[in-house]
């Protein structure tokens, strides 16, 4: 039995009328994230870099979208990919110089790309300037104030001040001797510093007015660099709670694990009708009220430069209404959602979070910005590939390993172009990942011994980690690296599969992901639909397995279900994530339809 569009003049449900009178950039903006050290490497090193990104820029223009953003090439020893920043106005000698990324900056804008970078606010490398000061002046001083620093429990302070748990695993305190040799160093105290993630990256102290100020004087450095937009990182943990009170609860990355007391519950990617999905971090150290009032304040800098520059959350925030908070017209201008990329492909459980995505979006004025891969996560094409349940779990892992359940390469893709297609119809801005517009894989058979994660070790290797879907693009099928570097060097190993997701092949190929991609983001532009509307139809309004809706002029609609759906005859078929035959959408299937 099938399924009836009945028409392509549909009955719908208005959930939200399209954006009239505004042109900030941001609102419909479709940007793509650069992961430097995998993008290109420009020096045969083997790591990816900014003269890598300058020789790759046209792709970006060929693909059609509007902005980079640039995850961290700061100056850093790298022991958490560059999120250990040193020195935040310096560029990292293994990514170039200021001069380099100048002219990447210059060149991007000529050819109408805007330019975010990351900003990492939250903690800065143990090897930072202020945190050296810190060590050496001892309890106290005016140096450790800018930190975390905090004497510990016991008789003689031989317990951390909390039980707090690193999201990298293991406690998030750490004691200076054990760190440092007394005898060595001249350090002989047993305070303790926070680190909510690796123990090279101790927490900021966001009550001092020196750590504000100087994250402002950052912000203005980069503007005057002609940055357009900053992402930030762990935007809703620089503010603890006062006194640092213990808690029981365990946090994670972006992986739809639900905080619950001391233990980690798996969720089946249902999100509830609010759009929690369980993957949302809580507990004293994240979301709290203060964070506001920062980025009040980074607001009030960027107003005073010309043109629209934004600030992008990076919160692990829910219910949504939460994250709402933070694109209130005085703060920022845009915040990942994650619960709408660890819901499950499932018509009613996308149908429940893109509602409450929006709804709470359009309370305070702001776009909704869609995303489905980024660096923390495995890539979207291989997640949907995975058995939706291993052993009673929900999968939704954090990475893969040789020795795990590997995924349905060609199901993951089939899934994975029609979950790209659904999300750039819907209304806002989207993100894409540098490498999925080429259908890229997560390595998911990588030998443990290349694994770089600090949270693999931490964890005790009980979890792949991020390596898996940070691996270098393929660019040139037959070139060592695949044209990734000349010299064939990859600082992580890319898997054989990835011949027949290079770029050259991709880009020649009818039918294939990068076409796919392209166009999308051609029609987008073409069709308003970044500033669109948003509009249920009627026929699959409840609908179990079927997903349809419209914007502006385009239906967008999505097949869950083994039964197909037809389409009325003469449908103008727009775009389709796999090629339909007689107007007929199989499952796995989503398909733009020109609306009558």
């Amino acid at each position: 039995m099938s399924l009836t569009l009945t028409t392509t003049s549909p009955d719908v449900n208005v959930l939200h009328p399209a954006t009239s009178g505004a042109s900030e950039w941001w609102r419909n903006a479709v940007i793509y994230q650069i992961y430097p050290r995998s993008f290109a490497d420009g020096n045969g090193d083997g790591v990816g870099d900014i003269r890598g990104i300058i020789n790759r820029l046209d792709h970006l223009v060929d693909l059609g979208v509007d902005a980079l953003w640039l995850s961290p090439f700061y100056k850093s020893p790298q022991a958490d990919a560059g999120y250990d920043v040193a020195d935040y106005r310096q560029i990292d000698p293994l990514f170039g110089d200021l001069d380099d990324f100048q002219e990447m900056a210059d060149k991007a804008h000529a050819r109408g790309l805007k330019v975010i970078v990351d900003l990492v606010p939250n903690h800065t490398s143990d090897d930072h300037a202020w945190f050296q000061e810190a060590i050496k002046a001892g309890p106290g001083s005016a140096a450790r104030d800018r930190y975390m620093f905090r004497d510990g429990k016991g008789e003689n302070g031989e317990l951390p001040p909390n039980n707090w748990q690193s999201i990298f695993g293991g406690p998030a305190w750490t004691r200076v001797d054990q760190r440092w040799n007394a005898s060595e160093d001249g350090v002989d105290d047993k305070q303790w510093y926070l680190h909510m993630f690796d123990t090279r990256q101790p927490d900021l102290n966001w009550d001092n007015d020196e750590v504000k100020e100087d994250f402002k004087s950052i912000l203005r450095f980069w503007l005057d660099r002609g940055v357009d937009g900053f992402r930030i990182d762990v935007a809703h943990g620089m503010v603890k709670a006062a006194g640092l009170p213990d808690w029981d609860g365990v946090t994670g990355m972006v992986d739809g694990t639900k905080n619950e007391g001391a233990s980690q519950v798996q969720t089946d990617g249902t999100p509830d009708e609010d759009g929690s999905n369980g993957g949302g971090n809580s507990g004293p150290m994240f979301d709290q009220d203060g964070v506001h009032d920062i980025y009040r304040s980074w607001h009030e800098v960027l107003e005073t430069y010309e043109g629209d520059r934004c600030l992008v959350a990076e919160a692990w925030v829910e219910p949504l209404s939460r994250l709402a908070l933070y694109v209130r017209q005085d703060e920022m201008q845009q915040a990942f959602n994650f619960s709408y990329l660890t819901t499950k492909w499932d018509a009613a459980a996308l149908r429940t979070v893109i509602s409450a995505s929006i709804r709470e979006n359009d309370v305070v004025g702001a776009p909704t910005t869609w995303v489905l891969s980024n660096h923390d996560v495995v890539r979207h094409v291989t997640r949907m590939g995975l058995p939706a349940v291993i052993e009673g779990k929900e999968m939704n892992p954090n990475g893969v390993r040789a020795t795990e359940p590997q995924p349905d390469v060609e199901l993951g893709l089939k899934r994975g172009k029609a979950a790209t297609l659904q999300m750039l119809g819907l209304p806002g801005s989207a993100y894409l990942y540098n490498g999925e517009e080429f259908g890229t894989p997560d390595h998911t058979e990588m030998p443990d011994e290349f694994r770089q994660d600090p949270a693999f070790e931490r964890k005790g290797r009980t979890e792949a980690g991020r390596d898996g879907c940070r691996v270098p693009l393929a660019w040139e099928a037959d070139k060592p690296a695949y044209g990734f570097s000349e010299s064939g060097l990859t600082w992580l190993p890319q898997p054989d599969t990835y011949k027949a997701v290079a770029a050259d092949v991709q880009k020649a190929t009818e039918g294939s992901t990068f076409r796919l991609y392209q166009q999308a983001l051609r029609l987008r532009k073409e069709h308003n639909l970044g500033l669109g509307s948003h509009a249920w139809l009627a026929d699959f309004v409840d609908a179990p397995e079927v997903l349809a809706y419209q914007n502006n002029d385009v239906i967008v609609l999505t097949n869950f279900g083994d039964a197909p759906v037809q389409l009325p005859a003469g449908s103008d078929i727009l775009a389709s994530s796999v090629p339909v035959a007689g107007n007929v959408v199989e499952r796995d299937v989503c398909v733009w339809i020109q609306a009558k």
